[in-house]
């Protein structure tokens, strides 16, 4: 569940927060847990490529173990945390032989359970196992595109992927985004679905608490003039006089494609999402 806060100021009167009363109140792992430097928004030439980004808290990045490569070793769950960096809950994870890690917390994870990541595992919040192995309509999360790389698909709060099918070497699962895909067989899957699912409904509430985030702020085109994008200009409101929305530079905006037609990953896409 959301919180609630009083309505003290216009902004707070509608504003939600996130319920933090089920995480473990604990320090970060000192071991796993480091400074970065953020891009905010700019590329290796110091010019700025995807607009909007900057400023924001300062926050500590906390070393995920997407791999979950510990082998048929049990871990025990010691806490469910905070982790400013992602949207997902993370659980740290005190294995057996003395290694701690962090790794990304399904729902209904709670401190005190055992996770373990083997070929072949009960259908438990939090174990992994070999996509042949899991059984069809089985939800998972933090799949592996090829086997021995690190989970690297469905990994963002609350979502979660259906396994539909097995055929040939192959698994086909559903992503979030409807995408049914094929999967070879021996890339691994973590069992459930993400935590923190009241991300989606989040009111942010006012202006300021995006820019905490590192979001700055966007100006509509219709509010330039004709220089500065295609949507400017006009006396008063206007619409923008085209035939389809555009970007500052003139490209289509809405209903392109932009996925590369030669990408050799096209012959593991079955169907594409879902307009």
């Amino acid at each position: 569940m959301s919180k609630k806060y009083r309505p003290t100021t216009a902004s707070r009167r509608h504003m939600e927060g996130y319920d933090f009363s089920n995480l473990s109140k604990i320090e970060p792992l000192k071991s796993k847990t480091h400074g970065f430097r953020r891009l905010v928004g700019r590329g290796n030439t110091g010019l700025i490529t995807v607009r909007h980004k900057g400023g924001g808290v300062k926050r500590l990045y906390r070393e995920i173990d997407f791999r979950q490569d510990k082998k048929n070793i049990p871990g025990k769950v010691f806490s469910i945390e905070y982790d400013p960096n992602r949207t997902a809950r993370i659980a740290r994870i005190h294995y057996a032989d003395g290694d701690k890690r962090y790794i990304l917390a399904p729902e209904n994870l709670k401190a005190g359970d055992t996770v373990i990541s083997a070929d072949r595992v009960s259908l438990k919040p939090g174990h992994r196992a070999k996509l042949r192995n899991i059984p069809q309509g089985t939800e998972i999360y933090n799949i592996e595109i090829f086997p021995g790389r690190p989970g690297s698909l469905v990994r963002s709060a609350g979502s979660k992927a259906v396994v539909m099918s097995k055929d040939a070497g192959y698994v086909q699962v559903q992503l979030p985004s409807s995408e049914l895909r094929k999967f070879l067989e021996d890339s691994m899957a973590s069992i459930g679905r993400l935590s923190n699912l009241e991300h989606s409904s989040i009111t942010i509430g006012k202006a300021g608490r995006s820019r905490h985030k590192g979001i700055r702020p966007s100006v509509r085109g219709s509010a330039m003039n004709p220089v500065d994008h295609p949507h400017g200009g006009g006396e008063g409101a206007q619409p923008i006089g085209l035939t389809h929305p555009k970007t500052p530079w003139g490209k289509h905006a809405l209903g392109v494609r932009t996925r590369g037609k030669k990408k050799r990953s096209w012959k593991f896409i079955v169907r594409r999402r879902k307009k």
